[in-house]
């Protein structure tokens, strides 16, 4: 594939985000603690771990396969990505806390789907038309991007730590979550993770990324959204002075 041809898939990728943005914040993907039973069901944590091991997979199998020049700047890329991806699919996958919970098929597939184009869009860039010399260690760009990625990668994990801790052995339900940047929004996790991934296309400095994180918002700034009014709803004492995602603004 030549790059124009590529080009032109990424942006309709991207298209497709900015159509289903509007839609998200609508209408509530029913998993998590919103989940409604809607067809097949399955365990909740093997529901995750397919939907998250084809960006993984396909990242890692794209950019070995490619056959553009490697620097040691596309495997910091690629790493950067497998290592969310491991973490997101297996690490903390595990360790949550849904003994008995479910999710819809359907969420499954969606997201599925989602994952098998970002990880082949990104690791289908990196592996064949990505450029990076070494004078891009000091490119501004790339050090604001890795900046902003690792603080943001901070912040996603920290906060879903705190999440994990808020359940004792053998607990269900949900609690109100405080500390960090929880005493300012509902869901800084989500937050972290449009961070770091805007971080990302800051540091690649590519259209492939850029997608992925205009995807990363279209999808989680909805989702945190979500959780906010779901809060406000079950909890009459949940603090009225967060926010959804973004401090101080949304």
């Amino acid at each position: 594939m030549i790059q124009e041809d590529f080009n032109i898939i990424v942006y309709i990728w991207i298209g497709l985000a900015i159509i289903v943005f509007p839609v998200a914040l609508l209408i509530t993907a029913p998993y998590g603690r919103h989940t409604k039973r809607i067809g097949k069901m399955i365990p909740n944590k093997l529901g995750w771990i397919l939907m998250e091991i084809p960006s993984l997979a396909l990242c890692i199998y794209f950019f070995v396969n490619g056959t553009a020049e490697k620097t040691f700047l596309h495997y910091i890329f690629v790493s950067l990505f497998v290592l969310h991806y491991l973490n997101r699919t297996f690490i903390w996958s595990l360790r949550t806390k849904t003994k008995g919970k479910q999710m819809p098929l359907i969420i499954t597939f969606s997201g599925i789907f989602f994952n098998l184009i970002n990880g082949s869009i990104i690791g289908y860039y990196l592996g064949n038309f990505a450029v990076y010399e070494a004078s891009w260690l000091y490119d501004p760009r790339f050090i604001t991007g890795i900046t902003l990625f690792f603080i943001g990668a901070y912040i996603n994990i920290s906060s879903d730590n705190k999440l994990l801790k808020l359940r004792e052995p053998g607990e269900t339900g949900y609690k109100i979550p405080y500390g960090g940047l929880f005493k300012y929004v509902s869901a800084p996790n989500l937050f972290g993770e449009i961070i770091e991934w805007t971080g990302y296309a800051i540091a690649t400095w590519s259209l492939p990324t850029a997608s992925f994180a205009i995807w990363t918002f279209a999808n989680l700034l909805p989702r945190g959204t979500a959780h906010h009014k779901w809060y406000l709803r079950n909890f009459k004492d949940y603090p009225r002075k967060r926010k959804a995602i973004i401090p101080k603004i949304w």
